[in-house]
């Protein structure tokens, strides 16, 4: 008798995780042509709509660059996370609340000059983010709660706290008894950069690469990362894993929170409870895929994106936009898939006589 086993190679397939996010993205692509060919529909036609909806003009450029923003920043923010080794699962919820944080400051703020104003709103949506995560921060900093469930709860928090307003205190009386909140004022609109692209394209960017530059090239980062790979190396060194951990996972929910502020200020006319549309859950595919590496986050955003917009644009031709939401999921399986092989083999041994015995 034998058996396949993984067996750990003595050096890793060249490629790495570009190549294996390539197989995933293939892997992802042939699934779908064999649902859409079950569902009746012809995959190149609807491939390359998705294609020419997304990146086929400098119009479709500017609506997945739009779409990419706020996946780009959860991404980055659960990346933040995830370089200490911790999860930040409610970047969803810290996207509403830095929505919310910054659509107060516009019905504040009404009346002031564009710039400020929308300056402000990104920074109340920074600290609304901040302020959510920073529950679970210090209960995992001082007590040792776990994260992940702390952080889950609350985005129901944050979207419950968001119907709440809604429907209550910030309902437009306008609306005609639909639960609808006031329209922003002019001046909160992030200005455009092209087409339909806004200002939080370089925004997100400039972000992204901020952290890149901070994690790979700076004495914080380095201590980051040491605390990540070792706590008790951490402690040898004189890193304060508390405060590394509280300050990590506040970090993370900021940025998740200006995910919410670029999203209500470039591309809503008013918050809805619809505003974050997923991004926070997609942003842990996002940061997942890109090893949790703020290098990777843009790249894999920027196709996330791609992938979304083409799906919305085929509903039109009779098939559901959920397509492409099992391609993203696909892509995962495929990349993770072929991760794990490119770091081990498939190996047939024989069984011993224990194996045997039992």
């Amino acid at each position: 008798m034998t058996r396949l086993v993984l067996v750990r190679r003595e050096q890793v397939l060249k490629g790495g995780q570009p190549l294996a996010f390539l197989i995933g993205l293939i892997f992802a692509m042939l699934i779908g042509v064999v649902l859409l060919l079950i569902s009746g529909h012809d995959p190149l036609a609807i491939y390359g709509r998705m294609v020419e909806a997304s990146l086929g003009s400098p119009r479709a450029w500017s609506i997945t660059l739009n779409r990419a923003v706020p996946l780009g920043l959860a991404g980055l923010a659960v990346a933040v996370a995830g370089s200490m080794g911790l999860w930040n699962i409610g970047a969803e919820g810290q996207i509403l609340a830095g929505a919310m944080m910054a659509a107060w400051v516009a019905r504040f703020g009404e009346g002031w000059a564009s710039p400020l104003l929308i300056t402000a709103m990104l920074l109340a949506a920074v600290v609304g983010g901040a302020l959510l995560a920073s529950g679970p921060a210090v209960a995992r900093a001082q007590i040792g709660v776990n994260e992940i469930i702390t952080t889950l709860m609350l985005n129901e928090v944050a979207l419950r706290l968001l119907q709440w307003l809604i429907h209550g205190s910030w309902k437009d009386p306008e609306s005609h008894g639909f639960p609808l909140a006031p329209m922003l004022p002019g001046e909160a609109r992030l200005p455009g950069l092209f087409e339909r692209a806004h200002w939080g394209v370089v925004i997100a960017l400039g972000v992204i690469a901020l952290f890149g530059l901070v994690a790979s090239r700076t004495a914080w980062g380095y201590e980051l990362r040491v605390a990540g790979s070792s706590g008790a190396t951490a402690r040898y060194a004189g890193i304060s894993l508390k405060r590394k951990i509280t300050t990590v996972l506040i970090l993370s929910g900021g940025i998740a929170g200006l995910a919410g502020g670029i999203e209500l200020s470039g591309n809503a006319d008013r918050i809805t409870e619809g505003i974050s549309a997923g991004y926070g859950f997609a942003g842990i595919i996002v940061a997942a895929l890109a090893l949790l590496r703020p290098s990777g986050v843009a790249a894999v955003a920027l196709l996330f994106g791609a992938v979304q917009v083409g799906g919305l644009s085929i509903q039109t031709m009779g098939v559901s936009s959920s397509v492409s939401t099992i391609l993203q999921a696909f892509i995962l399986f495929g990349a993770i898939g072929a991760g794990v092989f490119s770091r081990y083999a498939v190996r047939r041994v024989k069984n011993d006589k224990t194996d045997n015995q039992s």
